[in-house]
């Protein structure tokens, strides 16, 4: 079994949860996924069976979209809901503009501190596992970008303030940390309430089901919508067997080559070699 499982993950679950669960179901170990999501969230995970876990990568780097709630008045040790309340806060007196005004800092490129409890591995071994086991953990900020921030709804409830927002971003962003960020600024705290991931490009969460029902894309598909796509003959296909150099690509960066039978052959990439231009294979498929 090759393939991609595009799964719209139930919340309660870790993301390894999925994977071990995927595994039994198809009966293979080989099962990997691009891009964590905690137990708290729903959505989007794009998981790779058999061969297609090496192209994983191709797909963890693209961007993501999410639709959240933030709740002001309340801090976490987690940033969101499941974690221990360190700090309570009468949030009734900040306005929309003032709320307004800070998420229009958050667009574009910023640097953002991760969340204590993300999946970023110190040493080997996850952040949230190292606050699980009593470690006090501090993690440097990081350069990522947040392509469009919109309000969808500001809610009041008691002293608290409740902001729905979609947010389309890049690799490597927490929510998490904006509802922090956002209570911080405010002097109020803020955590995140529910974070439902739509996209992981080009992946939306209509194309999504539950684990246990939705079937496997080819290897083929699902390459074809991260990468450009080069179609082989059967010339060419019996040369990348070997490892041999082909005539080079038009397309630039790295590329996948389809079989004459439309499957998934081998990743491609334009390099100068003894002052020629080739394409040459980077990854060639084997059958699992």
């Amino acid at each position: 079994m090759n393939g991609f499982l595009l799964v719209d993950k139930d919340g309660g679950m870790t993301s390894h949860d999925v994977v071990a669960k995927v595994r039994k179901r198809f009966g293979t170990k080989k099962v990997g996924h691009a891009g964590t999501l905690d137990p708290m969230a729903t959505g989007v995970l794009v998981l790779g069976i058999g061969s297609a876990t090496r192209l994983l990568q191709y797909i963890t780097d693209g961007a993501k979209e999410y639709l959240g709630t933030i709740r002001l008045g309340i801090s976490t040790h987690t940033d969101d809901r499941e974690g221990e309340v360190l700090a309570v806060c009468d949030a009734s007196e900040i306005t929309d503009a003032q709320i307004k005004d800070f998420l229009a800092t958050q667009i574009g490129k910023i640097s953002q501190k991760p969340s204590s409890v993300s999946a970023i591995k110190i040493d080997g071994k996850a952040a949230h596992q190292r606050v699980r086991d009593g470690e006090v953990v501090d993690l440097p900020p990081r350069e990522v970008e947040i392509y469009e921030l919109e309000i969808k709804d500001i809610r009041r409830e008691d002293n608290f303030v409740d902001i729905d927002i979609r947010v389309k971003c890049s690799a490597g962003t927490y929510i998490r940390s904006i509802a922090r960020d956002l209570g911080i600024a405010l002097y109020v705290g803020g955590h995140l309430t529910a974070l439902r991931r739509t996209l992981v490009s080009p992946f939306a969460i209509q194309e999504c089901g539950t684990y246990q029902e939705r079937e496997v894309i080819s290897v083929a598909e699902g390459i074809s919508k991260v990468l450009p796509i080069r179609s082989l003959d059967f010339n060419e296909m019996n040369e990348i067997s070997f490892g041999r150099y082909l005539a080079p690509n038009p397309a630039s960066g790295t590329y996948a080559a389809l079989s004459p039978q439309g499957e998934f052959a081998a990743l491609l990439e334009n390099k100068i070699v003894a002052e020629k231009s080739v394409a040459a294979p980077i990854m060639v498929a084997v059958k699992e």
